[in-house]
């Protein structure tokens, strides 16, 4: 390839638009334009770094029997009601109707296509299948923002597996683990594999493979000394014992005006820890009251995972007020002093907790003295509250950290919840008919190659690793006016090309300086430069991106010496 023939709009100066480093950098290295908020163009360098990504990406799902698909981006919408996600989806799923009127959608994800499909394996003796595709999908985002990370369009690698029973879920779900592994090192990322929620997917178990980097939107909980790591919405920790001394025969009143918040309380000989916060939501138009300690974040994601709601907000200062007589700041779960019982979920952490302090649901009054099982009727213990740095770890009681972190792939046991719902059912091996366990698999593509930029970058641009660079070798002809020094530029670009390495050379009118800035600014790996002053000691410059190394090599021996390079 021809640099003076590629389309390659490089910018000199860093877009206005652009956020995250990976944005800004695949805009001014001429990889991506926008279109509009949420959908990009790929432009030839971006395509062929796509492309590597997927011939990795499919050869790991090859090597454990998965077999490829295309299924299509447009949906009927009955699949979908039959699952309940048609509703549940909300405003993320972009919804059209056909010229008959009838209901469709953009493909979001695709479980509900693939068990359609998974209706004619009739018999446990077709089983397991493993199934994938690369797909565009559409999510409307509310706030599509990053470039690649967060679209509105972008492809997805989804695989689904499909067994008689749970143990070969397991099983399934223990080779996609393994290739993801191997996927992500050959993509030159650190994915930490953590136990997460299943969300919307629903199923048992799930893990998310995130990759530090401090524009994730996710936090990543881990233990350096154990390898445990989990995200933040599914992450837990261990908590110090606590011994409470007994308290009064019953909660006692005390005055406390002007107290609104946790910090306020400690005026009157409540520690943090002694605190029980109560925080209102409505749960699928239900008001709760949701218990913590007082020193204690909770994590909504939690909340949703322990009650299944599918909405779920804060309830608001009027709702709060008509429902318990008090705003934030005096509220409380005991029962003897609630207008109208309200559902209860609490924290794990407050059982068996005695001679608390609360709320009395009386403005500037609390309660002191409460013991939680004996005062409050708590309807669902559940693990609410968020993890935080420092806390030890679950399995060897290290200290935990927390990073941020871009989710790059993601895990899910489903078990047989679109089976049931979609009518895939197999005969087993006694002749009675079972619905199928289901696995799904997926990685978002672009996403993951904004995440090599975020991880793999310096101040002069992207640095590609070599498996997924759109090129391993960049030949730069110095003096392009120069008939010797062009002639054995191009001698070097058609033996690198010969010999199996994928390479550009920059035969462009221009200077030398301008050739060395976009070779760097695209992350190119290896630059081999071709000048009057090395032709006459019979050698050309090769710089190693990576590490700004230059080394001279003798003309015969480039070739040979670049192939080892870049590992072939």
């Amino acid at each position: 390839m021809r640099w003076s023939q590629m389309f390659v709009p490089t910018l000199r100066d860093d877009p206005a638009e652009a956020d995250a480093p990976s944005h800004r950098l695949l805009l001014r290295a001429g990889y991506v334009r926008q279109l509009t908020a949420g959908h990009y163009s790929l432009l030839p360098l971006a395509v062929r770094v796509r492309a590597k990504i997927i011939d990795i990406i499919r050869e790991e799902m090859n090597a454990i029997g998965a077999q490829e698909m295309l299924l299509p981006a447009v949906h009927p919408a009955e699949p979908w009601r039959r699952s309940g996600r048609w509703d549940l989806m909300g405003q993320e799923m972009f919804r059209l109707r056909d010229r008959r009127g009838v209901d469709h959608a953009l493909g979001m994800t695709h479980e509900e296509i693939f068990a359609t499909v998974a209706r004619e394996l009739n018999s446990y003796r077709r089983l397991p299948q493993q199934w994938y595709q690369f797909q565009t999908k559409f999510r409307d985002e509310p706030r599509p923002k990053g470039g690649l990370l967060r679209t509105r369009e972008f492809t997805m690698k989804d695989a689904y597996s499909f067994d008689l029973d749970d143990a070969g879920l397991d099983a399934s779900f223990e080779a996609y683990r393994g290739a993801y592994t191997r996927i992500f090192e050959r993509l030159g990322l650190r994915a930490l594999a953590c136990e997460a929620s299943s969300g919307t997917m629903g199923g048992s178990d799930s893990t998310e493979f995130m990759c530090p980097a401090e524009v994730g939107e996710d936090l990543a909980v881990h233990c350096p000394a154990c390898g445990y790591a989990a995200n933040i919405e599914r992450a837990t920790s261990v908590l110090p014992d606590v011994s409470d001394e007994a308290g009064p025969p019953a909660p006692e009143r005390f005055d406390t005006p002007g107290v609104r918040t946790i910090e306020d309380l400690r005026a009157y000989g409540a520690p943090d820890d002694r605190q029980i916060k109560t925080l209102v939501y409505v749960l699928d138009g239900t008001l709760t009251l949701v218990l913590l300690r007082g020193d204690h974040p909770l994590n909504e994601q939690k909340l949703v995972d322990a009650t299944g709601a599918a909405e779920i907000r804060a309830a608001d200062p009027a709702e709060i007020q008509d429902a318990l007589g008090a705003l934030p700041g005096s509220l409380g779960a005991v029962d003897a002093f609630l207008p109208s019982p309200l559902p209860v979920i609490a924290d794990e952490a407050l059982r068996g907790r005695r001679n608390m302090f609360t709320g009395a649901n009386i403005d500037d009054v609390h309660l002191r003295g409460v013991d939680v099982e004996r005062d409050i009727e708590v309807g669902k213990w559940a693990d609410l509250r968020e993890v935080e740095a420092g806390q030890r770890c679950v399995r060897c009681g290290g200290a935990l950290e927390i990073e941020r972190a871009i989710e790059v792939g993601h895990i899910f046991k489903l078990g047989d919840r679109y089976a049931r719902a979609l009518g895939v059912e197999v005969l087993d091996p006694d002749g009675r008919r079972v619905p199928v366990i289901m696995g799904s698999y997926g990685i978002g593509v672009e996403r993951a190659m904004a995440a090599i930029v975020e991880t793999h970058r310096d101040d002069r641009g992207i640095v590609w690793p070599p498996a997924v660079a759109p090129f391993q070798a960049s030949v730069v002809v110095a003096q392009s006016d120069d008939a010797e020094v062009a002639k054995a530029g191009e001698d070097l670009y058609t033996s690198l090309s010969a010999a199996g390495v994928e390479t550009v050379i920059d035969d462009r009118a221009e200077r030398a300086g301008v050739k060395f800035r976009d070779t760097e600014l695209t992350g190119i790996p290896f630059r081999v430069t071709v000048g009057r002053r090395g032709l006459a000691e019979g050698v050309a410059e090769l710089t190693v991106r990576a590490t700004g190394e230059t080394e001279k090599v003798p003309l015969d021996d480039v070739v040979q010496r670049v192939r080892s390079l870049a590992g072939h």
